[in-house]
């Protein structure tokens, strides 16, 4: 059967394999990401600081990967594809060991760091390996086999890092990534084919100077403010200079042929609007891997392993509605899929600011259950729809641009719930945190994630029906 005529629900055994390999390396990401964040208040009393301070392990990761993301398509295109992603994998996995070797946490941040470069090649250029793989008819479900193994690892994640600090040693939990990228390395190396296009001329090494400046001072500055961490007049020159370094960085962009990150990509129809709704959806979203953690353990005083068995629950529900995506984008359609669920993730992010130690554990894993059931259904919208209309010479600037624009929402969504956390202890006099602190902070976010919903307002009602094989339904008069 040919690409063309191919089922939108079918993928050829190629594309399979492609995405389950991409899928290991993501999945070693994500088990890093969930793990980390259950194992962050016993790794402050190790390191004598505040919980709440901690979140710089986290945003340190992010950071790194929203920084060095941007070279990621025309390195690719330069060396490789396959050859970039190898080299990505070994060095996470160093970044990994580094951080189970750390005595503080400068060095921890420093890891993690390494880290972020490794996991900087590794995702974006996975992703792009699988869409030079998939035909533009199997896009959907290619991203259902690829996401859906990647989804292991923060389901495991948590009650696997509360198993580890509970009862082992917390450095356990980045050791544990060395056999997946050692498997990862050796699968890639038999299996996958070197994809690769000409590089789009000479690498914009100011443009990767300017994001970089840009992305740090606003990253680090967000992070210190209202914190107490750094002296003030400090967060505000980062804040400032990671401002200057953007505008610099606009006005650079409008004056060379290939930018590092290419804007004029937003002006795609379908890449630009699942663009800006995917950066709210996800700030609110980014939060909850330090927020929930937090509260459970620190507001809660539950132990890690409760905590980590209590966090899956949002996991195991992206996982639950993998198989049910492909049908019900083809159902509804992606425009009315993002906006009526993404209104609704808001609600249950927002829901989680009404837990209390005296809830019944059975009514918190049902809020995070439907809570991560909705919110996979809305990434694989947005991961699908964003390329529907990028052309193949373009794939790789895209996945650079859309990818850099994940991780820096995830970043803020983890400065902005530590911010909204250390503004109500400072309006509440509390100085550890309380439940009523944690819900502040929690409906903040929510509200960030339900502001994405009316972004889908912008596309029209057919907008991706050729990537699901949807018929439009006819306009009803005046509609």
């Amino acid at each position: 059967m040919s690409e063309e005529t191919r089922s939108p629900n079918a993928t050829t055994r190629r594309t399979r394999i492609t995405a389950m390999i991409v899928a290991t390396a993501m999945f070693m990401q994500n088990l890093d990401s969930t793990v980390i964040a259950t194992a962050l208040p016993t790794m402050a009393k190790v390191f004598g600081y505040d919980p709440q301070h901690m979140s710089v392990a986290l945003t340190s990761y992010l950071l790194s990967l929203a920084v060095f993301i941007p070279a990621s398509g025309w390195i690719a295109d330069r060396y490789g594809a396959r050859n970039v992603f190898r080299i990505a994998i070994v060095v996470f996995t160093i970044g990994s060991v580094l951080c189970g070797l750390s005595q503080s946490l400068a060095f921890l941040v420093c890891a993690r760091i390494l880290q972020g470069l490794g996991g900087a090649m590794m995702v974006p250029v996975g992703r792009l390996l699988l869409l030079r793989t998939a035909a533009k008819t199997e896009l959907v479900a290619a991203m259902a086999w690829l996401t859906t193994p990647a989804l292991l690892g923060p389901v495991v994640g948590p009650p696997l890092g509360g198993f580890i600090v509970t009862y082992l040693d917390w450095r356990w939990i980045f050791n544990i990534n060395i056999p997946i990228g050692i498997l990862g390395f050796v699968l890639v190396t038999l299996f996958i084919e070197d994809v690769r296009e000409p590089p789009r001329g000479r690498f914009d090494l100011r443009g990767l100077f300017l994001t970089g400046i840009a992305l740090i001072g606003l990253m680090f500055g967000l992070e210190t403010l209202g914190r107490g961490v750094v002296p003030m007049w400090a967060t505000q020159a980062m804040i400032a200079a990671g401002l200057l370094a953007g505008l610099l960085y606009v006005w650079h962009a409008r004056r060379v042929a290939e930018p590092v990150l290419d804007f004029t990509l937003l002006k795609l129809p379908c890449f630009g609007v699942a663009f800006g709704a995917m950066m709210l959806f996800r700030t609110g979203i980014g939060a909850i891997p330090f927020l929930l953690p937090m509260m459970l353990q620190v507001g809660f005083g539950k132990e890690a392993v409760e905590s980590g068995m209590i966090t899956f629950a949002s996991s195991a529900g992206a996982l639950v509605m993998k198989p049910v995506t492909q049908r019900a984008l083809r159902l509804f359609g992606f425009r009315d899929t993002l906006i009526w669920n993404g209104f609704f993730s808001g609600i249950m992010l927002c829901a989680c600011a009404a837990f209390r130690p005296t809830w019944p554990a059975a009514a918190i894993y049902g809020v995070l259950l439907i809570g991560g059931f909705m919110r996979s259904l809305q990434f694989t919208a947005y991961n699908t729809l964003a390329y529907g209309d990028v052309p193949r010479p373009r794939m790789s600037a895209a996945t650079s641009l859309y990818t850099a624009g994940q991780q820096l929402a995830a970043t803020i969504g983890v400065s902005a719930g530590a911010m909204s956390l250390a503004v109500a202890g400072s309006f509440s006099g509390h100085i550890v945190p309380t439940p009523m602190d944690f819900s502040i902070a929690f409906l903040v976010v929510g509200l960030l994630t339900t502001a994405a919903a009316p972004v889908a307002l912008l596309m029209p009602r057919s907008a991706g029906d050729d990537l699901t094989g949807r018929r439009a339904a006819v306009p009803r008069a005046g509609a």
